[in-house]
């Protein structure tokens, strides 16, 4: 029975939808080529209509052979007597009314053994609604291939109308673009239908390159489907691509499509969206002069336009225009529109105003105008109308989780959290006592925003139960006050919370002790820690990371080694590099050169894993534990790594060279540092005291004029290196100049310069410039320190004065300053000097005693 494809005219949106974009466009499009052409009937389909394969109801003429043949109850059988005609129609009445498809299915294949298939269309185009409608697709793939080889170039376009109409029903768009892409390779020209139905199926699911495929061919077919159109621009519209959105527009004038209400809106949309309000106006005008009556959905989408435009005057206007019109009526998206518009440009009192005349007309807002309305009411209003809010709220289905989080956002933004707590009342504060999640977001809020009190409170309220989830919370709310820099906010949550008596939490008890840490309350980190230790809990990683730290900034760098012991003693535990850093810098203060050693050679069985600042940290500290070549070839390979080495890594290097007299790598150090712009202050000083050391005098000249050159002042630590080397090589007359020269800079002498001074004296005798300089220490109100008295007592001895160098020994002590080892060697050698043996018997059992 021949079948024809039927479509309707397009009706008027049900509502208007309107998407945020925004973007700009150069185009620009003459209406009057739309306005200009004779409106011609052609075939149309609706927005969101699938074009349907439909049969005529006509009954047919029963056969005078067989009377009963259409009865409802009558049995059907196959008979090679009937005519293909009559087993189309058998097949009909079975596909419309059987309620199991086996039997329609059945009797296809007795006509396929009767031969009634051949070349029989009508029975094809049967038989594929039934696979369609059961999902057959392979079976309806066989078919298809069965009428290929049948009918040839003669198949038509029906056939895979059939399938793809059922592909959009059920919103299969993989599945339709195979049977369309099949109706090409097969040579099968689409219509209409196929068009429309396609991309209505591809505007659903916003699949862009199949749209763009299927309207490509749409044009190289030269076929004309208005609905095409809209798709396609709303698709361009939906995923902000503007440009191609006007070029569709083009394809309309260059292919003289008679636009229809749909395509009018859609283009007004693509406009609008855009912020083109001038060229949606046009668009608005020309529509209405093509025919087409004032229409609430364009003025909705102009509305919305203007509002995101912040164009409320034009809004306004255009509102007033439908409300004074005798054929309109503002409807519920028009109000939508206006409130969400007015709270765009963030006037409360307009917006309240609209609001307000929406619920009077029974209309309901939708989230995103109570979204806007609470947003003002926090910035504007009073409490009493976020009530109201936050009912309608309710009443509009919105979960109590999404409207506590909006809340807190809406008042956030507004700098007024403090309010919330009045707010949440009733069954939504009912819903954060049972919601873990909701109590969770809000007790946060609570805490970033300070208040402490309100969110313990919700915390003892609360009737859930949950101790593990309760202890992460509670961990969370710490570290969050912790970040922040609440410290005593983090404190006073971690007194206020559940203790458990048995075993504490390592997390929450690590954060504390790093925060009291900070707070310098080191007696209570301490306790915490020795708890933690007392209760059996395994600390990790990163809990000896924490108790190493706490001690080291109390200054408690023993303690600290009684942690790494502990550590060593954990197999399981690889420390990460901030630890082995700390163990480091530890074991380098505490002048631990064995443990320096072990530990290098312990984690540079694998240095693949170093880093630019373990590269670092390991040459800092270990330079005096290492031998030169063992850091020269570290230092090598974190330059080969490309690592950059730190100003300090290089003045360190300088110095381990400096020592080792190696001055041709302490010249290429320096030419490096200064290249990659590291070089500083220390950097001079310690090649100056090299020089000084090496008795090198030239080259340390030298780089205090490179040291000028470059913009430093020379430091006192160069003039002190200066004045100790010249010294001790007798230039007594450039120490002078060199004394001379730092009084006429103004650089104040410090404890080293006086020793320096009183030492290069004393060895020359000179005791009457050695009082001079104690002078000048007393006057500077400088006292002099152990080194000092050393140098005193072994110039004195020099000089002669035993009984004076003796006398400093008691100065010494009556200043709280106790002698050491060196202090004895140089009043012993003193004494052996000026022939006192028996004196200096005396001071060698006194230093035995002493076990000095």
């Amino acid at each position: 029975m021949k079948k024809c494809f039927q479509q309707q005219r397009l009706q008027p949106l049900p509502s208007c939808q309107i998407l945020a974009f925004s973007g700009t466009l150069q185009f620009q499009l003459s209406f009057s080529c739309f306005k200009a052409k004779k409106r011609v009937w052609v075939p149309e389909a609706k927005l969101n209509y699938k074009p349907q394969l439909r049969v005529s109801k006509r009954a047919p003429k029963q056969s005078r052979d067989h009377p009963k043949l259409f009865s409802p109850d009558a049995d059907v059988e196959f008979s090679s007597e009937l005519s293909t005609a009559q087993c189309n129609a058998i097949l009909k009445r079975l596909e419309e009314s059987a309620e199991d498809d086996a039997e329609t299915l059945s009797f296809f294949e007795k006509m396929r053994e009767g031969g009634k298939l051949e070349r029989n269309a009508g029975a094809y185009n049967v038989i594929l609604r039934v696979v369609s409608r059961r999902g057959d697709w392979e079976g309806a793939e066989k078919l298809i291939s069965e009428m290929k080889a049948s009918f040839g170039s003669e198949l038509s376009f029906n056939v895979f109308n059939t399938l793809i109409y059922a592909c959009c029903k059920r919103n299969l768009v993989k599945l339709g673009t195979k049977w369309f892409r099949m109706m090409l390779d097969y040579g099968v020209a689409p219509n209409v239908a196929t068009v429309g139905m396609l991309m209505g199926l591809y505007r659903k699911g916003w699949n862009l390159e199949e749209a763009e495929f299927a309207f490509s061919q749409m044009r190289g077919f030269g076929i004309v489907c208005e609905s095409a159109y809209s798709s396609m621009i709303t698709i361009y519209t939906r995923l902000r691509l503007y440009e191609k959105a006007l070029c569709v527009i083009e394809f309309m004038r260059r292919d003289e499509v008679v636009p229809n209400l749909e395509n009018w809106l859609v283009m007004l949309n693509a406009y609008s969206q855009q912020g083109k309000l001038e060229d949606a106006e046009r668009v608005l005008e020309a529509m209405q002069e093509a025919g087409f009556c004032a229409n609430i959905i364009a003025y909705n989408t102009m509305i919305t336009g203007y509002g995101k435009a912040g164009k409320m005057d034009s809004a306004q206007r255009l509102f007033m225009r439908i409300r004074q019109s005798s054929q309109l009526d503002p409807d519920e998206t028009t109000y939508r529109s206006m409130i969400e518009g007015w709270g765009r440009a963030d006037n409360y009192v307009y917006a309240t105003r609209y609001y307000k005349e929406l619920k009077q007309l029974r209309f309901k807002p939708n989230s995103s105008n109570l979204f806007t309305l609470i947003k003002l009411e926090a910035k504007y209003g009073d409490d009493e109308a976020v009530f109201e809010i936050l009912d309608d709220m309710v009443e509009c289905g919105c979960h109590c989780s999404s409207i506590i989080g909006t809340l807190l956002q809406v008042y956030e933004s507004a700098g007024k959290v403090h309010k919330v707590p009045h707010l949440l009342k009733g069954v939504f504060y009912q819903h954060v006592l049972v919601n873990q999640s909701s109590c969770s977001t809000l007790v946060m809020a609570y805490v970033k925003h300070r208040l402490v009190d309100d969110a313990l409170k919700v915390l003892n309220d609360k009737e859930w139960r949950d101790s593990r989830y309760e202890d992460n919370l509670y961990h969370l709310l710490i570290c969050s006050g912790k970040e922040a820099g609440f410290l005593e906010d983090a404190v006073k949550i971690y007194t206020q919370m559940p203790k458990c008596d048995d075993i504490p939490n390592m997390h929450i008890a690590c954060t504390m002790i790093d925060i009291y840490s900070v707070m310098g309350l080191f007696k209570d980190a301490e306790e915490l820690y020795l708890k933690l230790k007392s209760s059996g809990v395994a600390l990790d990683m990163i809990a000896f990371s924490i108790v190493v730290r706490m001690y080291v900034k109390a200054g408690s760098l023993k303690d600290a080694c009684v942690v790494l012991e502990a550590l060593h003693e954990r197999s399981d535990i690889v420390p990460d590099k901030f630890l082995l850093c700390d163990m480091l810098r530890i074991y380098q203060r505490c002048n631990m050169v064995d443990k320096l050693t072990d530990l290098y050679y312990k984690i540079s069985k694998n240095r693949e894993d170093f880093d630019q600042e373990l590269y670092n940290c390991v040459i800092n500290c270990c330079a005096q534990a290492l031998p030169v070549d063992e850091l020269s070839r570290l230092f090598d390979e974190m330059i080969q790594r490309e690592f950059v080495p730190s100003t300090i890594t290089f003045n360190v290097m300088l110095d381990v060279f400096g020592k080792a007299k190696l001055f041709k790598k302490v010249r290429r150090l320096y030419n490096m540092a200064k290249k990659e712009g590291l070089v500083d202050v220390i950097t001079y000083n310690t090649i100056v005291a090299a020089y000084g050391k090496n008795k090198d005098f030239d080259n340390m000249s030298l780089t205090v004029q490179k040291m000028e050159f470059d913009g430093f002042s020379v430091s006192l630590e160069a003039y002190n290196s200066m004045l100790d080397a010249y010294g001790k090589n007798g230039q007594m007359e450039t120490f002078r100049s060199v004394l001379q020269r730092m009084k006429d800079s103004n650089c104040a002498s410090d404890h080293y310069t006086y020793n320096t001074m009183i030492n290069i004296y004393g060895e020359q005798g000179w005791i009457n410039e050695v009082a001079t300089v104690l002078t000048e220490l007393k006057e500077c109100g400088l006292r002099p320190d152990l080194c000092s008295y050393n140098t005193l007592i072994k110039a004195y001895g020099i000089a002669g004065m035993v009984e004076e160098a003796v006398g400093l020994i008691k100065e010494m002590r009556k200043n709280g300053i106790e002698p050491d080892k060196t202090t004895y060697t140089n009043l012993i050698t003193a004494l052996r000097r000026n022939d006192n043996f028996l004196e200096a018997v005396k001071w060698s059992l006194w230093m035995k005693q002493m076990e000095l």
